[in-house]
């Protein structure tokens, strides 16, 4: 079976297939407290085994999370996309940023590239994004796509916020 993950390019990024050469700059971030919103830290093997599970979510649901790469020259800068695992509520919009990028406004380019995308091919429009209480800078930038608190809930057993992000035809 063989499945083309689409490619977005922005002002400044590619969001694109995730590559083995990825894994790298996946695995320091996954190490790190930074991760500590996404399951992790991480040892590097169990950051490999979700490195793969998110190219499997491509071909199990259409859909997943891309590598955000510079577009000068492709160094990876986090990832954004959507996932929908067995036994969440519906399909989220995610990301995460690698240090190198944060403060850059690279999160909203992707995140906005990707929600659009997603809303015109895959039929995901008004999608939510699970946000744990403690992560403010993600509220932030929920807030800053337009998205809105909807209510607490559970994401793999753990509580968080909910978060509805605007149709695409009300998006700011």
């Amino acid at each position: 079976m063989h499945f083309a993950v689409p490619v977005i390019e922005t002002e400044r990024l590619i969001l694109r297939a995730p590559r083995v050469a990825d894994f790298d700059a996946h695995a320091a971030f996954m190490a790190t407290e930074r991760s500590s919103f996404i399951g992790g830290p991480k040892k590097r093997q169990d950051a490999w085994f979700g490195f793969c599970t998110s190219l499997g979510h491509w071909m199990a649901r259409g859909f997943g999370m891309w590598t955000i790469a510079d577009k000068a020259n492709d160094t990876p800068l986090g990832r954004t996309g959507f996932l929908n695992h067995e036994g969440w509520d519906e399909p989220e919009l995610g990301w995460h940023i690698y240090a190198a990028a944060e403060g850059k406004s690279i999160a909203f380019e992707a995140a906005q590239a990707a929600r659009a995308y997603g809303a015109a091919h895959f039929g995901l429009d008004g999608v939510i994004s699970y946000i744990h209480a403690a992560n403010t800078r993600s509220q932030a930038l929920a807030e800053r796509l337009g998205a809105r608190y909807e209510r607490d809930g559970t994401v793999v057993g753990d509580p968080c916020q909910v978060w509805r992000h605007p149709q695409q035809g009300e998006a700011a």
